[in-house]
């Protein structure tokens, strides 16, 4: 349990702004202590090279005025060069034009060869100095050049140790690792405290919404302290309104679903006790009461029908059976079939088909959508209108629209009429025999379709629905 805890505080936004904080603090200061030392060791080096030089050019003079390399046993001249020597913990070696060393302050390679590179291009003219740092040492050369005629008849080469310097570079380096640490140490006691105060805010959206699904709360939640836990608090209360919504619909569909069933059960039984209350019941009365029970077996046979179609479509698992089917024909029979039902109404079906379609659908759910928009508009419509379907493609989609000349739907219920057994008019809709589930039942079907359905309206103008449907069934 502690493992999985401390498993869960790595993954926490405080650790990981922590770690940013502490990214952000040590890093910089890494490179920074880093660029010091390295800005010291190189002004250091810098410093000591210009000392040394000043004083081997100086020296070298005096060894030219000396003619040294024809006299190495000047009391004066060696002096000088064993107290630089001394001075700067270094070596000095005189070298003459024939490369052969004459003087070594070490008494070591006198009399023998030097053919550096840096020797054959100081008798060519180029001073040069070279610091090795993993050594600890700085070689450079002098020329040694006749006062009169500038040439130059011999090189001094010195090396002179920098372990001095490596030193204070140690220092440097120990002092700057205490202070790194310092530096860490409070970088992650203020990045902690700073991080708790950072997500102070989200722990509030967290216990609020905890409280919320405990039952302790019943209102919106809000937390305005940044703009994310705006953000977030304003969706989770979309999403609680939304939830609300829902819960209101299902327990309406609950209680329309009972009393949706109950009422045809309700209209037999009292047909029913009607005809066992009475004796010798005339048959023209009995004929009339069995036709009403007729009537409501078949109500409730549809409200069946639609409840089980609905929850057939509801079913992700739901398949459809895709296949190429031409969208005018189609059109053109769910029209002959309902121009019986229209023409009771006088009521002119009306089909612009602007080109031909051929669309990839589920031929059976697809008709029964369509079918239930331009029942709706003849059902819905008034004495003499008329109703217009019209259908359109581009490269992607093809288009079905069917508008009516009927009543129309008042704003306040717009968003709402796919909503199951929701009526605009139930008194209405219970003479014409709806049951309240043929545009849920529409919408599913165009949603399993990857479509969409949208309604315009304006009372006592009409109403248009616009359906948009890929040619190409996408799984």
């Amino acid at each position: 349990m502690n493992l999985k805890r401390k498993f869960t505080f790595f993954k926490s936004l405080r650790f990981r702004i922590m770690l940013i904080l502490v990214v952000i603090g040590i890093v910089p200061s890494v490179i920074i202590e880093n660029g010091l030392v390295k800005s010291y060791e190189n002004r250091a080096v810098s410093l000591r090279s210009i000392n040394v030089k000043n004083q081997c050019d100086i020296l070298c003079n005096q060894l030219a005025s000396e003619d040294y390399l024809n006299h190495t046993d000047s009391e004066v001249s060696n002096s000088a060069m064993s107290m630089l020597s001394t001075v700067y913990s270094g070596r000095i070696l005189v070298i003459n034009d024939e490369f052969k060393i004459i003087k070594d302050t070490y008494n070591l390679d006198e009399g023998k060869y030097a053919l550096s590179e840096e020797v054959i291009d100081c008798f060519n003219g180029n001073n040069t100095t070279h610091y090795d740092n993993k050594n600890a040492y700085i070689e450079l050369t002098s020329p040694i050049q006749n006062l009169e005629t500038k040439k130059v008849m011999g090189v001094m080469l010195i090396s002179s140790s920098t372990s001095e310097i490596e030193g204070n570079i140690d220092v440097l380096e120990q002092k700057g690792a205490l202070l790194l640490l310092v530096i860490c140490i409070l970088v992650l006691v203020f990045g902690y405290i700073l991080a708790g105060i950072l997500v102070k805010p989200f722990a509030r959206v967290t216990r609020s919404i905890e409280d919320l699904t405990d039952g302790y709360l019943d209102e919106e939640i809000s937390v305005p302290d940044y703009t994310e836990t705006e953000l977030i608090t304003n969706a989770f209360n979309k999403m609680l309104g939304r939830m609300k919504v829902l819960d209101e619909s299902r327990q309406e569909f609950v209680s329309n679903v009972s009393h949706e069933l109950k009422t045809p059960l309700t209209s037999m039984k009292v047909l029913a006790d009607s005809l066992v209350g009475q004796e010798n019941v005339p048959i023209e009365l009995y004929q009339e009461f069995m036709q009403d029970i007729t009537l409501e077996i078949d109500r409730e046979n549809k409200i069946i029908t639609d409840l089980l179609e609905l929850v057939k479509l509801d079913k992700k698992a739901s398949e459809l059976h895709i296949e190429l089917v031409n969208i005018n024909d189609l059109l053109e029979v769910i029209l002959k079939r309902l121009q019986p039902i229209a023409a009771r109404k006088n009521i002119e079906l009306i089909l612009d088909s602007f080109r031909p379609v051929n669309a990839e659908i589920d031929e059976t759910k697809l008709t029964l959508a369509l079918s239930n928009l331009v029942e709706n508009a003849i059902k819905y419509n008034v004495e003499d209108g008329w109703v217009r379907v019209s259908l359109n493609a581009d490269h992607k989609y093809f288009y079905v629209t069917v508008a009516d000349s009927g009543m129309g739907i008042p704003e306040e219920s717009l968003d709402r009429i796919f909503e199951r057994f929701y009526r605009v008019d139930k008194s209405h809709s219970r003479e014409i025999g709806g049951t309240g589930l043929g545009l849920a039942i529409t919408r599913n079907a165009i949603v399993m379709h990857r479509g969409a359905i949208k309604v315009y309206s304006k009372e006592k103008e009409g109403t248009t629905f616009s359906v948009r449907i890929p040619l190409i069934h996408i799984s």
